[in-house]
């Protein structure tokens, strides 16, 4: 059965988890994870050799690895993609980049069995990167595209308006921005909750066993920014 580790830095938070799925047994997930801003680059290789050593497995048990390719802080992707990706290259491993949006969505669906949920992260200037979800099974299914907005252009997704919504992720720090009808059909909003690598395994996993997952050098962040950065430049 698959041994994935996935690394993340996307946010403020910093995070490494290790999965053992196990035939006939449950999965065991080994984490770590920590709000250090501006430390990510000293904390996360440690991290990996902490869950590591826990499991009692060398690096090269490893059958994939995979990072939270964004959105988020363009350095913290950059930071989390390059260990993935050599890790990856050293150990000859396929390498998986995993939706920070998604990961949020899992984490709000596991730990608290949220189904609706819209999971929204600070962006800066004045805008925030944004998906909404249905989650099934343990797993989110995107209903909208993962897109970046100003605030004040968040809808909830069309035909799903009734829906006992619920917004996770630091976007939700914006709530004076949105729109009305969007506060007006939100449950609770958390915006303190951090994307976590033992998630992102988790949704790595499911990609790997459907035979997902590409050489190290092929996979890159996703920023979602290019294209509207290039626009606003013209």
């Amino acid at each position: 059965m698959p041994i994935l580790l996935a690394l993340d830095a996307s946010s403020s938070a910093c995070s490494a988890a290790l999965l053992q799925r196990r035939e006939g047994a449950d999965d065991q997930v080994i984490s770590r994870f920590a709000l250090t801003p501006r430390e990510h680059t000293r904390r996360l290789l440690p991290m990996v050799d902490e869950v590591l050593a826990e499991a009692g497995l060398p690096a090269s048990a490893l059958d994939a690895v995979a990072y939270g390719r964004g959105p988020g802080s363009f350095t913290g992707l950059r930071i989390a993609a390059g260990a993935a990706q050599g890790l990856a290259f050293g150990l000859d491993r396929p390498l998986l980049g995993v939706s920070t949006l998604a990961a949020l969505a899992l984490g709000g669906h596991c730990r608290y069995h949220y189904r609706y949920l819209i999971t929204a992260l600070d962006a800066r200037m004045g805008e925030i990167y944004v998906a909404t979800w249905q989650c099934r099974d343990g797993v989110p299914e995107a209903l909208t595209p993962e897109a970046v907005m100003p605030p004040d252009r968040l809808c909830l997704p069309h035909g799903h308006e009734d829906h006992d919504w619920v917004g996770v992720g630091s976007g939700w720090g914006l709530w004076d921005s949105m729109p009305a009808e969007v506060q007006v059909g939100i449950s609770q909003h958390l915006p303190e909750w951090e994307a976590e690598a033992c998630d992102m395994v988790l949704l790595a996993a499911r990609a790997f066993e459907a035979g997902e997952g590409s050489p190290a050098h092929e996979v890159q962040p996703v920023y979602l920014r290019d294209q509207v950065a290039w626009k606003k430049s013209r």
